[in-house]
């Protein structure tokens, strides 16, 4: 993939895309709707925000194209990234900014895992050390506070349960279901070009929000100001300036330089919590998000047979 044809620099876009995806999780602490909602109306308004470009002649003869088994893939894909906003926003409640965003982006693991057991692709060696890697940086981030207590004790923001598993459990499923939107998107994403890809896939995970939303009997207009300005930034920053830049760039630098780079969102969360949240990551959370974070950079950079 060559980078001499893009208008802007891809490095330089992947740079604002992780710091724009990095803000996500602190704008979901500072709303205060049913997490549900939150999610409904981030990808509803990121939606909004890519309509004049799947307006275009070219971007609806797209959309106009996609049959019943690429719409029924579709709908998958936008399921599991429902279910993935949902528990992950929800895991916001229960644990550290720092252990959730570190969990959460674990996905390559299970993409690999996935991928071997859904689809028969063998994984090399080293995508498979780094799954064990990743794997027991895992257990060390949600389960090494009480054994190093005596080293840093628990800090977390008012509210937060820092560091409980269940917290940690739900931005593992998190991780999970946004694994299976991944891989059940790949083939629909061969097929069609970027923003008709998105745009159908965030609309199909709007719909299914919108129905757990009115299922669950919560409101979907009376909200003050404030909330809905957190709405639309977290559509605008982490959903157009991090999610849709990020597959941008993916036409213009190889995947796996991608996959790398996004391993700055749970460092840079982390620093936005401890400056705007006033919380600090237990010892625990430290070591083990470290090695969860070796253990991404080792499954994304490997190669068949390495």
């Amino acid at each position: 993939m060559s980078t001499s044809d893009a208008v802007v620099p891809p490095f330089i876009a992947l740079a604002v895309a992780v710091v724009a995806i990095s803000t996500s999780a602190i704008l979901v602490r500072w709303s205060d709707a049913p997490n549900v909602v939150k999610a409904l109306y981030r990808v509803t308004f990121t939606v909004g925000a890519l309509l004049p470009a799947v307006l275009r002649r070219g971007s609806r003869a797209a959309v106009a194209r996609i049959g019943r088994r690429d719409g029924g893939v579709a709908i998958a894909a936008g399921a599991a990234l429902a279910v993935h906003f949902v528990v992950w926003f929800e895991s916001l409640d229960h644990t550290t900014v720092a252990a959730s965003v570190t969990l959460v982006q674990a996905q390559p693991v299970f993409v690999v895992l996935g991928a071997w057991l859904l689809l028969g692709e063998r994984a090399g060696r080293r995508s498979v050390a780094g799954v064990a890697v990743a794997v027991v940086g895992m257990a060390v981030l949600s389960f090494g506070t009480p054994l190093l207590a005596a080293i840093g004790p628990t800090v977390g923001a008012a509210g937060v349960d820092a560091g409980t598993g269940y917290g940690n459990a739900l931005a593992l499923l998190g991780a999970v279901a946004v694994a299976a939107y991944y891989l059940a998107g790949r083939s629909l994403r061969r097929r069609l070009p970027m923003v008709p890809y998105v745009t159908v896939v965030y609309a199909a995970c709007a719909v299914v929000l919108l129905v757990v939303a009115v299922g669950r009997g919560y409101a979907l207009a009376e909200y003050a100001l404030h909330e809905w300005v957190l709405f639309v930034a977290m559509a605008v920053g982490p959903g157009v300036l991090g999610h849709t830049v990020i597959n941008w760039a993916l036409g213009h630098v190889k995947t796996h330089v991608v996959s790398v780079t996004l391993l700055g969102e749970p460092l840079g969360s982390a620093v936005l919590a401890a400056v705007l949240l006033a919380e600090l990551p237990t010892a625990g959370t430290l070591l083990g998000g470290a090695v969860v974070l070796a253990g991404i950079y080792l499954t994304v950079s490997g190669r068949p047979g390495q």
